[in-house]
């Protein structure tokens, strides 16, 4: 099989926004569901807590049961934890913006990594600027995408490291900001939580919470979730895709990502009405049912690499200022 070179090159806006405007125009009804959902903090909240018994609890144990606890039970909390800040980099938890930063802070605890800001001022832009490889710090690095291609040790690998790699992508995104005052905020409650967990209880605990962190966006079936986003699995022109199955009601309907990436002023409880009020968008789009078909599919398939995603050059006349909520501009 001939190697693949580059990404699917397109001369075409990001399709989100025209859809968006389709949308509004043909069911207005859907601005009704734009708001915020407060009651995401219990989310938080509950998940936070069952990190930190567990970690107590496990402390003493030897390293293989540390382990297998992070993978078959921490990952799940943390990777919901990863949704929250997803809401709140959107400010869908509450309407002051600083609600929603200490929010996201507050659900990073678990991670261990300070990184629930500055995912947030990368992420915006990824909703701006899609497939722009300047830009979207969701596109894989040429580097990244030529290392790793289509092999499956090399898949592996790239899914067991991913918060390595997305990190060093940030660094391309030289037109963004990198550091603020949320961003120190962030990194300074995080070292105190680590800190303290490391005097109270030790290393074992500190381990299982870095390793749940690592398989609820790694080597496991819930990160399939960044592969199912954009990767070109299913149909080689559609650029972005939903999965609708069982794991959406404890990862708070994550998989809805068309409807996501269309409106994003709407939080995470009400994108299945999204859905539901204009079928007609939503029913033709290729979307995925399994995260561990998926897993499987990505990691062995040669067809499927890195550089199956479509990029773009071409800005759509948008510019670098905050785009947490581009739909709204449709709503006037």
């Amino acid at each position: 099989m001939e190697e693949k070179k580059d990404f699917i090159w397109v001369n075409d806006s990001e399709p989100h926004r025209s859809r968006t405007r389709d949308i509004i125009r043909k069911h207005p009804e859907v601005k009704k569901l734009i708001g915020k959902n407060p009651n995401t903090m219990y989310w938080i909240l509950a998940c936070v807590f069952i990190q930190i018994a567990i970690a107590f609890f496990i402390k003493d144990y030897s390293w293989w049961v540390i382990i297998a606890t992070a993978w078959f039970i921490g990952a799940f909390p943390v990777h919901t934890l990863f949704v929250c800040i997803h809401e709140s980099a959107h400010n869908l938890i509450y309407k002051k913006k600083s609600w929603n930063v200490f929010a996201g802070i507050i659900a990073n605890l678990p991670s261990l990594a300070p990184t629930a800001i500055s995912f947030k001022n990368f992420h915006l832009k990824h909703h701006a600027f899609q497939g722009i490889h300047e830009l979207d710090a969701d596109l894989p690095d040429y580097w990244e995408a030529k290392l790793i291609n289509n092999f499956f040790i090399g898949k592996m690998i790239w899914l067991a490291l991913f918060p390595f790699f997305q990190g060093i992508r940030t660094y391309r995104c030289i037109e963004l900001a990198i550091i603020d005052r949320y961003v120190i905020l962030n990194i300074i409650f995080q070292l105190l939580f680590d800190a303290v967990v490391v005097y109270f209880w030790g290393w074992s605990a500190l381990a299982y919470l870095g390793f749940s962190f690592l398989f609820s966006v790694g080597l496991h079936p819930l990160g399939a979730r960044w592969i199912q986003e954009h990767f070109l699995v299913l149909d080689k022109k559609q650029e972005t895709f939903s999965y609708y199955g069982g794991l959406n009601s404890i990862n708070m309907n994550v998989g809805f990502h068309n409807e996501h990436h269309d409106m994003p002023s709407i939080p995470w409880n009400n994108l299945p009405k999204l859905k539901n009020m204009a079928p007609e968008f939503y029913n033709n789009l290729h979307y995925h049912t399994s995260f561990i078909k998926l897993l499987v599919t990505f990691i062995f398939s040669q067809e499927i690499g890195l550089y199956s995603r479509i990029a773009r050059k071409d800005r759509g006349g948008v510019s670098l200022v905050d785009q947490s909520t581009p739909d709204i501009d449709f709503l006037n």
